[in-house]
């Protein structure tokens, strides 16, 4: 038998920190490698295994000098410190976009066969610009005939030359989307030195790609043929091939037709000059001659456009030459543009706009040609965000001609202006300002998290999509596009409207966002809007109408000071400005007289609640677009707050519990100065400390202070309680808010534990004696606690001493010794006296900082109620979980509306990366990058013995005390999995104004999964009013409806919940079978998932016989789960409560 050939290549040079850690130390060092001799079955071919190793070097090779390269890489990675692995991570997305060899192959070889087709187009005889006689019918013009006619002759002919333009040649094309782009030159017979006026070069164009459509429909090689239009611009139809067979979906080449280079004057397009005359354009007899036409600059652009791609191409081919990382650089930065929505679509930077801006950089040494594809785009956001195009404009053109145009006369025209080599075409000619401010702050806002070592920089430049409705805080839509004819009408439109050759959206958008600008001015950061997508048609229809577009999309980026404000306060009455105010404003402006005595115009806007005042910036959007614009409220879809209905209480003055919240916190601080100043205590208080969701603003729904009904209770005969009369519906549920009061240490304290809850039960009974006597309050003491009926609340004061949970580590074993060992009862303790209380006064700051922290907390905890997660996810845990969101927003700003925050809650928990990851809530920004990363690296050294949701606080960096219990693997796999679908169908719920069904739909868990569904009475259930669909069936609970809460009095039923009592003994008898989900607000179906392994027989033991039956197997005895038996049992058990248990799956059976 032969032996395998083993090869020893000596590889090229090698850095030093080319090795990988795969190379053990002895080969690093070089020392030499035995060939490896691998043994072949006889019966096989012989092959040749290649082994490469590093060969033992010289010592001179060994300690020469570093080339220039390595100290490059060798300084970047010193200066970018914590950036080298962001570098890494963007090298290896680079590999993952750029085009393999065989794509590359596929493109070549479609694009030949294509230009091959193209070449052989027939000649036509010469016909009128409107006879279309000589198309067949089955191909149609993609162009919108309006005016009808236009003149000039036409014929088809074969074109001039078939060239490659765009990314594709330049080696900037990337994927997923991959688009090449071949430009077919009209020859020049076909067209004529004036067809520039009144669109006769834009209809021979859109003529001659329908001849070049009519000629490849016939073609078996190609796939699929649809047209398009260039960046939305109708002007610039353009023809969409597909390869046939398989690779259909893999590219796209996009048929352009342009003119011969050179054919028109570039002066004739002088964005001053006009080349659409008023008299064609309304076939109305004008006044006026050429010279006091209005000008065209963006009907000018336009066809300017076509005369230079081949001359941008030679220009960036040349830029590119010069620059090795030129094509890695853009292709970042089309990356970077497409995760923000900002590549594609009317007005878009795009791709092409991209390299021209690196090719302006590198021009004026803003970069340089040896800097690193990384390098190149850290610097051209750092010089997006610095520069204002709307203002100051820049040029390539180095020598431009004399009769192109000034930067100012561009700026003139055009709201942002960036002039391409030629000096003579705008590049940015349909870009809005507010596509370009948003350009701009997401610029801005990737530089802030670039250098901060605490961030996944990589994740968060590149990875991460921001959609508008996660990155706005409000969203509204213009739906009806056709009523911007009106609006063009109102604002006296028509030479905007000749320009835009009747494209009424493009015309009447930058006179809606400056009116929109100009009406929430400072109540907004950022106001941004959809790009109107490219169209695309089958070749064998019409040209889609301008109405058939998606609706308009507009975000608002709020600024959470102002936003909510309901005076909108003007100039003083006998002010120039006045007048102005009055105008924009219309009837809603009012002089209104000020306590200081000032007498200004203002304008005073809806709102009594924290929820109504975010509709504040709907009611100005609704009444602007009336006033000056004429887009009725039909029109105008606002769904910036339509989430925040789940959590919305109250019928006159509907609430999302801002005021309910505020209520309880200023209720617990008049309770605790009055406890501060309770005398004559054994003890002094050193600290009264809330330990409840409410006193941080995150109760779901949080307590309502309520007025009993006293004809719904009898009283008990010891203690005279309130109990409800027989027969009657669960009464009301009142939420004991926990207080915590720490006593002052002393030495009279006992060091024994039972000793220590006798003191604590005694200081519970002194407390409530002294407020009954002071203040009048009823309380009732007990071993553990005191409940203090006020302002119709009840607070739950449970007294602390520091030493308690030391006292009960502390034992003292059979040798007499003292041994401290932690254990779940001093845990428990400490977590109750220590960290909820902290976590709550840390939280409550917060709330302060970001006033909507509140609110999407409670939306967050809503959805895991309802999706029936919050055994799993706690309070506790879902709030840390938040928090994360405002402290560490990036790529985002912190969220300023409930509905923002909430989407970016879903996305958090679908995305994040809990295997490989800690979550670091930087509470109070007490954290140091060191400590993120000494946080890290324990949990990586840890990972397997630490919890699978692993959050980390200032307080707590190892431990993650909130999650050491929950949730399970299968749990957190769960909660990701449900996120996701939430997320995808809410999104698209929000954004799609077809959809029928309500957002309700993400709060609604799929029972499916389940094996037994026990129904509850809903009589029984407290909560019912806040289920997610409550039922049309009201009962009374024992409270009057908008009466003033009280102090004094009975005190009523306190924490009684029948539903969550029942699931407790469930648990406690049944926990080992089962589990059991329960929405905890208002569900009327508690849930019963049985465990896989609960059904294994288990062998006979007379102490494990509860709720089994014995099964003989063979000669074994063993014992299984009595199923009907235990659904009979849950039946005893909820007797009252239960409705009925309905067994949804016979998983016991097999």
């Amino acid at each position: 038998m032969k032996k395998k050939r083993t090869v020893t290549e000596e590889p090229a040079e090698m850095h030093p920190s080319d090795f990988s850690h795969e190379y053990d130390e002895e080969e690093q060092l070089g020392a030499p490698k035995k060939p490896k001799m691998v043994k072949a079955n006889e019966e096989k071919e012989e092959e040749v295994e290649v082994v490469y190793h590093p060969i033992k070097l010289s010592r001179n090779d060994l300690y020469r000098p570093p080339t220039a390269e390595e100290l490059n890489h060798l300084k970047e990675a010193e200066s970018l410190f914590h950036c080298s692995l962001l570098k890494m991570q963007m090298e290896e997305l680079l590999k993952e976009v750029a085009l393999s060899e065989q794509r590359k192959r596929q493109i070549d070889s479609f694009v030949k066969t294509v230009t091959k087709l193209l070449e052989t187009v027939p000649v036509s005889p010469e016909v009128e610009v409107s006879d279309l006689s000589w198309l067949s019918g089955a191909v149609k013009i993609p162009f919108l005939l309006v005016p009808k006619t236009t003149k000039g002759k036409f014929h088809m002919a074969p074109p001039a030359s078939i060239d490659l333009i765009g990314s594709y040649p330049l080696g900037t094309c990337i994927k997923p989307h991959v688009k090449v782009d071949l430009a077919a030159t009209i020859p020049a017979d076909v067209l004529h030195p004036k067809d520039v006026l009144n669109q006769r070069y834009p209809r021979k164009r859109a003529l001659y790609l329908a001849g070049l459509a009519q000629h490849l429909k016939s073609s078996s090689d190609i796939g699929g043929m649809r047209y398009s239009c260039l960046h939305g611009n109708r002007l610039k139809p353009v023809l969409l091939l597909s390869p046939p067979g398989k690779d259909s979906s893999s590219f796209t080449v996009c048929v352009h037709v342009c003119a011969p280079p050179g054919f028109f004057k570039p002066s004739r397009f002088h964005p001053q000059r006009n080349n659409i005359r008023t008299e064609w354009y309304t076939g109305l007899q004008a006044s006026h001659n050429e010279n006091s036409e209005p000008p065209t600059p963006h009907y000018n652009s336009s066809v300017l456009g076509d005369l230079l791609p081949r001359a941008h191409l030679q220009f960036l081919s040349a830029v590119c030459s010069q620059c090795s990382a030129f094509s890695d650089g853009v292709a970042l930065l089309k990356v970077w543009l497409h995760q923000r929505q900002l590549d594609q679509g009317t007005g878009c930077f795009n791709g092409f706009l991209a390299s021209m801006l690196l090719a302006y950089l590198l021009m004026n040494h803003r970069i340089s040609n040896t800097m690193t594809a990384y390098q190149l785009l850290r610097n051209s956001l750092n010089f997006l965000a610095s520069t204002d195009l709307t203002v100051s404009g820049i040029s390539l053109a180095k020598d431009p001609d004399s009769t192109a145009p000034s930067l100012a006369e561009f700026h003139s025209a055009f709201q942002v202006v960036f002039v391409d080599p030629s000096g003579h075409l705008n590049m940015c000619a349909d870009m809005t300002a507010c596509t370009y401010k948003q350009l701009q702050h997401e610029a801005s806002v990737s530089m802030q998290f670039w250098d901060d070592p605490t961030v996944d920089g990589f994740h968060c430049l590149l990875m991460t999509p921001k959609p508008m409705i996660r990155t706005s805080d409000h969203v509204f839509q213009l739906c009806d596009l056709v009523k911007l004819q009106a609006s063009c009408k109102k604002q006296n439109l028509l030479s905007e409207l000749m320009d835009h050759s009747g494209n009424y959206v493009h015309t009447a958008l930058p006179f809606i966002l400056t009116l929109l600008q100009q009406g929430l001015d400072q109540r907004i950061r950022l106001l941004t809007h959809s790009l109107s997508p490219d169209p695309e048609w089958s070749v064998e229809s019409e040209a889609p109408k301008y109405k058939a577009q998606p609706p308009l999309s507009f975000g608002l980026l709020l600024n959470p000071e102002l936003a909510s404000c309901v005076l909108e306060k003007g100039p003083p009455a006998d002010s120039p400005k006045a007048a102005e105010f009055r105008q924009l404003w219309g009837w809603r402006s009012e002089l209104r007289r000020f306590q200081d005595g000032a007498i200004t115009e203002a304008v005073l806007w809806d709102g009594a609640s924290a929820y109504q005042k975010r509709l504040v910036p709907k009611q100005i959007i609704t009444h602007l677009l009336q006033l000056h614009a004429d887009i009725p409220e039909s029109c105008l879809r606002f769904v910036g707050t339509m989430v925040d209905d789940v959590i919305t209480t109250g019928n006159e003055v509907p609430s999302t519990g801002e005021e309910e919240s505020l209520f309880v916190v200023q209720s617990f601080d008049d309770l605790s100065r009055k406890l501060w100043k309770l005398e004559d205590l054994p003890l002094s208080i050193t600290a009264v400390q809330g330990a409840h969701p409410a006193l941080r603003y995150t109760q779901v729904f949080p307590p309502e202070p309520v007025k009993l009904d006293y004809s719904f209770f009898d009283r008990e005969k010891t203690c005279r309680f309130l109990v409800p009369k027989e027969g009657k519906p669960c009464p009301h549920y009142i939420t004991p808010i926990t207080v915590i009061c720490h006593m002052e240490g002393s030495g009279k304290w006992p060091r024994d534990r039972t000793a220590i809850r006798h003191i604590r039960a005694a200081f519970h009974i002194s407390l409530a004696e002294m407020l009954k006597k002071q203040h009048n309050y009823t309380c009732h003491p007990c071993p553990t606690h005191l409940d203090v009926w006020k302002d119709g609340l009840v607070f739950r004061i449970q007294v602390a001493y520091h030493r308690e949970p030391q006292v009960l580590r502390e034992s003292v074993n059979a040798e007499g010794l003292l041994v401290v060992r932690d254990n779940e009862e001093a845990q428990a303790l400490e977590m109750t006296t220590i960290h909820k209380p902290l976590l709550t006064s840390t939280l409550h700051g917060l709330q302060q900082q970001q006033p909507c922290f509140g609110a999407v907390c409670r939306l967050a905890k809503r959805w895991l109620a309802a999706q029936l997660f919050s055994e799993d996810i706690t309070e506790d845990t879902a709030d840390l979980l938040v928090a994360s969101l405002f402290l560490k927003p990036a790529p985002f700003t912190p969220p300023s509306s409930p509905q923002a925050g909430f989407l970016r809650f879903l996305r958090l928990l679908s995305a994040f990366d809990w295997r490989n990851n800690p979550l670091v809530v930087n509470l109070n920004n007490q954290l140091t990058a060191a400590e993120y990363t000494e946080i890290k690296n324990d949990f990586m050294a840890s990972r397997e013995s630490l919890p699978v949701m692993f959050i980390a606080t200032p307080k707590d960096k190892k431990l993650s005390l909130w999650t050491r219990r929950a949730p399970s693997v299968q749990m957190l796999q769960r909660v990701m999995t449900v996120a996701t679908e939430s997320l995808k169908v809410l999104e698209h719920q929000l954004m799609d104004g077809s959809q029928i069904q309500d957002v309700r739909v993400v709060m609604r868990p799929p029972l499916d999964a389940f094996d037994v569904l026990i129904h509850l009475n809903l009589k029984q259930v407290p909560l019912l009013r806040h289920a997610v669909d409550p039922p049309a069936v009201t009962f009374s609970r024992g409270v009057m409806a908008d009466s003033a809460a009280q102090s004094g009095g009975a005190l009523p039923v306190i924490d009684y919940n029948p539903v969550s009592l029942y699931l407790t003994e469930l648990r406690e008898a049944f926990g080992d079978l089962a589990l059991f989900f329960c929405d905890p607000y208002g569900g009327t179906v508690i849930s019963v998932l049985w465990k896989p392994k609960a059904f294994v027989p288990a062998p006979f033991k007379t102490s494990q016989l509860a709720a089994r039956s014995v099964k003989v197997i063979g000669e074994e005895v063993k014992t299984i789960p009595n199923v009907e038996a235990i659904l009979e049992d849950f039946r005893v058990m909820g007797k009252g409560l239960v409705k009925s248990v309905q067994a949804r799956t016979e998983k016991w059976m097999f």
